[in-house]
């Protein structure tokens, strides 16, 4: 797997055809209640500092099958929040995505120095695997503050700290095993968590 920057027209226009897509967008929350970007504003962010984004690929290949990000990046503070979403549906449940996240983790505790990162995922998602396998630990609830359609769901918040990380190593096609603990398995993940 490889995590690659977004650096061309080409990467932003699919990310953002991805993050439109009503599955994705429905799980996510850009601020200001925005669901959907443009290929201009995911440019825009991938020049800030307070954000990090990179495509991921399955295996060694080169094309882009999902996108992790980090949001709200606070050097000085050493936090941000963590969010992904997997946009080729054909590599959904093969646990790229968490994978993705856990490469991601490395290098926002080892290259960008950050303390605590943070992520929430609606509370009926299954996704919530995907964070806990990846050892955030739960920290609380927001209730009834994402609505998906004209229903309101709670958002479950986790929290992650440099020793707590799990790194996850691609085993096979997709699967997962984390360096840190026994378990080896793969992920039935949902594509989308987190997104502030």
């Amino acid at each position: 797997m490889k995590l690659l920057p977004l650096d061309r027209l080409a990467h932003f226009e699919l990310a953002a055809g991805w993050l439109a897509q009503e599955e994705n967008s429905q799980w996510l929350d850009f601020g200001n209640s925005r669901q959907v970007f443009t290929p201009a504003l995911l440019k825009i962010m991938a020049q800030r500092e307070t954000h990090f984004l990179r495509l991921y690929t399955a295996h060694d290949e080169d094309t882009p099958i999902g996108i992790v990000g980090l949001n709200n990046v606070d050097r000085n503070f050493g936090t941000a929040t963590l969010w992904g979403v997997a946009g080729d549906k054909s590599f959904r449940y093969r646990g790229y995505t968490g994978i993705a996240a856990s490469n991601l983790l490395t290098l926002a505790f080892r290259d960008l120095g950050l303390h605590s990162v943070n992520t929430w995922v609606v509370d009926h998602n299954s996704s919530q695997r995907t964070i806990e396998r990846l050892g955030f630990r739960f920290i609380g609830r927001q209730r009834q503050c994402h609505l998906i359609g004209s229903r309101a769901y709670d958002r479950l918040l986790f929290d992650l700290l440099p020793g707590e990380h799990r790194e996850f190593r691609e085993v096979g096609h997709g699967a997962q095993r984390r360096t840190r603990t026994r378990a080896t398995r793969a992920t039935d993940t949902e594509p989308v968590f987190a997104m502030r």
